[in-house]
């Protein structure tokens, strides 16, 4: 581990701890050459740290072992969330080369510590001492011990130095390409974007959206033009109104075609390395498949698991879609006689069906689910009913970004509690999608409050007009505000532990639980005003709203349970199975699919592989059934709620402390047991994704 330590440059902004409040970043003095060099410097620091606990002398106790392990690299982490939170949100050309060049770097550090033997021997002599009970450590500190260990096992501890080496190797060759991924697909969804020239193709779209889509023209050089930019989803939110079914056409072709265009932009050879090097360093640490090694550190425990749970719903979600096609199929044959109905037909027919039965369609919800309403009124307000933290934003406190806003965050009785930032618009150096991310990670050890940031992609409207949001951005917005709470709450130790340091498919339930408060019948009518008016959403549209909530229900599922599988599909695979051409990704892609029972023409996967950023960009890899997984707890947390009177404070803050403040500092099903009192049960999930009945017959 010993390594030439680099001298930082006093005057860069990482080199001390950021005088601002809570430690957030000064990104007002922030350049992008002061990223590589912090990172470099932090590494070499932190190499400095763990030669010191690898070395000392004393005897190992959790002071000079664990604790001194959660201090070292607070260098590296000031620089790495701060330069990976803006690579994300806000590229340049620059932040693109450094992420390339850092990357495989990271990957080695890591490497230097996790198959660093004399940290290990340090770890098992604390273990042994704790198994012969001649060293009884705190619950969070002796958790903290168990996922230590694990981690260095999990890296390769255990493997002799030939095989080290080519984990080493490995390992470096996988960050590069998760790197390279992300970097062409955000370059392909740039180039896809689909220029509309004559505004009668826009038929359908709202006023709004069309300025948003003339203004992205316009930043892109396309004066008179208008710019229809990509979500990261298959599904484009335009589908479901545009009228002109050759433009839904070409908005779906380019969505569904990114990665797979034979340009620089195409990702399916990408692909095929990140599969089998993930294969090969699966079967190198002794297990099966990547499937199975991601699966084990998950509370799934296994990939028969985690897959058992997609297959099982998935007959019923798909007997669902193709009920529901046949409604969209009649409805488009009066449209358009004898036509078959296809993926870009979707939604548009979905909306239409909806409003015969429901007289309601989204175009007429957008203006009363105006973005400063829903974030005040809705989001903030559900926040302050049940955990009574209050919001003031911080013009004063400056993103890494003009458009994003910084608010302080107060407990009931005035003490501060954190930071949140919101990066609520899309713009052309944002990948797509909407996550959460920690500046600064809470913690007692360190004495570090949090600082949050959620990060959407709401397509901006032109100077001095509303951003009017789509029922699913407001559900959006509610869910990333879920990781934020997970954040802010935290009221752990050890910032190893803080937040949502928790597992993959854990993570995600408590930002679905907070889904519920955008539906709650107070919530909705304080932010559901609206924007010129101030007149209320009509009741009847919200009973209708509420009565609809299982309408469309079998493509959400199908679509979801498609890209999971798919995610399976290539992760259970060995080194030798995986494809060697780049011409073989899609038949592959659709042999997995038709073997998994999901593969239906009209209903594609939300995410097909060429531009899957969660499993080969990002942190998901094996581990996207982590949505549905966590929905078991989330559907069960949602009736707990409505069994103890919903939206108070006291169910506030019963969930606050027995699960949202806890983080990582335990194990997570211990926690929801606490909460609920007893093992989680997917009957809710059933009921809230229309399966019951399905799922009841095929048990008969």
């Amino acid at each position: 581990m010993a390594g030439m330590t680099i001298d930082l440059d006093p005057a860069n902004p990482f080199a001390t701890e950021s005088p601002l409040p809570y430690g957030l970043p000064d990104f007002t003095r922030i350049r992008e050459e002061h990223y590589l060099q912090a990172l470099l410097a932090g590494m070499a620091q932190q190499r400095a740290e763990i030669e010191e606990i690898a070395t000392d002398p004393a005897a190992p106790t959790p002071e000079n072992t664990l604790e001194a392990l959660e201090r070292s690299g607070r260098l590296l982490h000031r620089a790495a969330t701060a330069f990976f939170n803006q690579s994300s949100s806000d590229s340049t050309p620059g932040l693109e080369a450094i992420e390339e060049e850092v990357a495989p770097l990271l990957a080695a550090h890591s490497d230097a510590l996790y198959l660093d033997a004399r940290i290990f021997a340090r770890l098992e002599a604390l273990h042994q001492a704790v198994e012969s009970g001649d060293l009884v450590l705190e619950p969070d500190t002796a958790w903290l011990l168990h996922r230590q260990r694990t981690a260095f096992i999990r890296a390769g501890i255990g493997l002799d130095a030939e095989s080290q080496d080519r984990l080493r190797a490995l390992n470096a060759e996988i960050t590069s390409l998760e790197t390279a991924f992300g970097r062409k697909l955000l370059a392909g969804a740039n180039a896809a974007a689909v220029l509309v020239s004559d505004e009668r193709e826009l038929d359908g779209l709202s006023s709004d959206a069309r300025a948003a889509a003339a203004q992205a023209a316009t930043d892109r050089g396309h004066e008179g033009a208008w710019l229809i930019e990509l979500q990261l989803p298959t599904q484009q939110a335009p589908l479901a109104v545009l009228r002109d079914r050759a433009l839904r056409e070409r908005l779906h072709t380019a969505s569904v075609t990114r990665g797979a265009t034979g340009d620089d932009h195409d990702t399916r050879a990408t692909v095929l390395a990140l599969v089998r090097l993930r294969a090969e360093r699966a079967r190198l640490l002794g297990y099966e498949h990547h499937a199975a090694y991601i699966a084990e550190d998950a509370t799934a425990r296994t990939s028969e698991a985690a897959t058992g749970i997609l297959t099982q719903l998935a007959p019923a979600a798909v007997a669902n879609a193709r009920a529901e096609a046949a409604d969209l199929q009649a409805a488009l044959e009066r449209d358009v006689p004898g036509a078959e109905l296809e993926a870009w037909d979707w939604a548009y027919y979905a909306e239409q069906v909806r409003k015969e039965r429901r007289a309601l369609d989204d175009s007429l919800l957008r203006p009363y689910l105006e973005l400063e309403r829903v974030l005040y009124d809705g989001v903030f307000r559900a926040a302050t009913e049940l955990y009574g933290i209050r919001f003031t934003e911080r013009a004063d406190l400056k993103g890494y970004h003009p458009d994003v806003r910084v608010f302080e965050v107060f407990e009931e009785d005035g003490t501060a509690l954190g930071l949140f930032l919101g990066d609520f618009w899309t713009r052309e150096s944002k990948r797509g999608g909407a996550w959460m991310n920690n500046l600064v990670d809470q913690s007692h050890l360190l004495g570090e409050k949090p600082v949050v940031v959620n990060n959407l992609n709401i397509p901006k409207p032109p100077a001095g007009e509303p951003t009017l949001l789509a029922w699913d951005e407001v559900i959006t917005m509610f869910h990333e505000f879920g990781h934020a709470l997970h954040g802010l709450f935290s009221d752990v130790r050890h910032p190893s532990q803080s937040g949502t340091e928790v597992p993959r498919d854990f993570v995600e339930y408590p930002s679905q639980v907070n889904e519920m408060w955008a539906w709650e019948p107070s919530i909705l009518r304080a932010y559901a005003v609206h924007h010129v008016t101030g007149e209320p959403m009509p009741q009847e549209w919200v009973d209708t709203m509420l009565a609809s909530r299982l309408d469309n229900e079998g493509f959400a599922t199908t679509e979801y349970l498609a890209a999971a599988l798919l995610d399976q599909a290539w992760y259970q695979l060995a080194p030798a199975d995986v494809p060697t051409d780049a011409e073989d990704v899609v038949p592959f892609e659709a042999a997995a699919l038709e073997r998994a029972g999901v593969a239906f023409t009209p209903v594609p996967p939300r995410y097909r592989t060429t531009y899957f950023n969660h499993v080969f960009g990002g942190g998901y890899s094996a581990g996207y059934y982590s949505y549905i997984w966590s929905e078991v707890l989330d559907a069960d947390t949602v009736t707990w709620f409505e069994e103890n009177g919903g939206l108070n404070r006291e169910n506030g803050e019963r969930f606050r402390r027995a699960l949202l403040a806890r983080g990582g500092s335990g194990d997570p099903m211990d926690a929801f047991r606490e909460l609920r009192g007893r093992d989680p049960e997917i009957t809710p999930l059933l009921a809230r994704r229309g399966l019951l009945a399905a799922a009841s017959a095929s048990t008969d």
